[in-house]
């Protein structure tokens, strides 16, 4: 008989599947709190987690299907996660710009990337001397490049102006760019960079018959769209802008415990997929 195909399983990490004590949302009385694992630690200190009984779903979902973290981090600062389980053949990087294939970059794939990038939307360069120019010092913690890809902000929230992502937002767009807003940080990231790319090209290697999704942020809505089903937890950008779509289920769990929710549906779903 032949082999069955593989389900994908492709998940944003941060505020997703892994949380930092801020994000966590332990809302519930403390003697009730769920048993935390540290997945990260960072300069000696931890810096991100996820229940104990996710990190159990996790190490399931693994025999089931093939996991595919999906991640804007740049390599550097995914390298730096200890999930549970065996470690992914497959992992994506910087938004869709570095393919990890048993942990070392796809330079093909990346040569790709950067080939469309050239073509389709303006350099890097200017968006950067962009922020440089419009950012207030008064707000913002750091200017910095991920992989020579695309630019964040550290910001203060409770100081930045509403309106000036807005209005960055419109510049990016003729640019051939977008931009997202996640909690202290903001992304300005050439539209072609997708994690929805990089994924279908996971999809064609491994021939795999269902994709599976999990975001919380603006920047997931491709990889989301992009999969036979999808979860978004009941927090992030697209939980605030009410957005969903025909095959994304909206849960309302929120923080650690939405992680816990979405390992659980997204192990539901390997296992029958029909």
């Amino acid at each position: 008989m032949p082999a069955q195909a593989p389900v994908l399983v492709a998940s944003d990490l941060d505020r997703t599947l892994i949380y930092s004590a801020a994000a966590l949302a332990l809302t519930m009385p403390d003697a009730r709190a769920p048993r935390l694992l540290c997945v990260e630690v960072h300069e000696s200190r931890p810096l991100s987690y996820m229940t104990e009984t996710a990190a159990g779903l996790l190490c399931e979902l693994g025999d089931e299907a093939v996991f595919v973290p999906t991640t804007t981090r740049t390599r550097k600062q995914y390298q730096r996660i200890n999930l549970p389980g065996p470690p992914p053949g497959y992992a994506i990087c910087a938004n869709g710009g570095h393919l990890l294939v048993d942990g070392v970059t796809d330079l093909d794939w990346h040569a790709r990337v950067l080939a469309r990038l050239a073509d389709e939307c303006a350099p890097l360069d200017e968006i950067t001397a962009h922020l440089q120019d419009t950012a207030d010092p008064l707000w913002v913690r750091k200017h910095r490049v991920a992989e020579d890809l695309f630019a964040y902000l550290v910001v203060e929230r409770e100081l930045l102006p509403e309106d000036w992502v807005k209005e960055l937002a419109v510049w990016a767009e003729s640019r051939g760019w977008t931009v997202s807003l996640q909690g202290r940080k903001i992304y300005a990231v050439p539209k072609p960079l997708t994690k929805s790319a990089a994924v279908r090209e996971v999809a064609r290697r491994t021939g795999a018959a269902l994709t599976l999704a999990a975001g919380d942020s603006l920047l997931d809505a491709d990889l989301l769209l992009a999969a036979d089903r999808g979860w978004r937890p009941g927090h992030g950008e697209l939980a605030d802008e009410n957005w969903t779509a025909p095959a994304i289920s909206a849960l309302p769990e929120r923080g650690v415990l939405a992680g816990e929710r979405i390992l659980r549906e997204l192990l539901r779903t390997a296992r029958t997929p029909q």
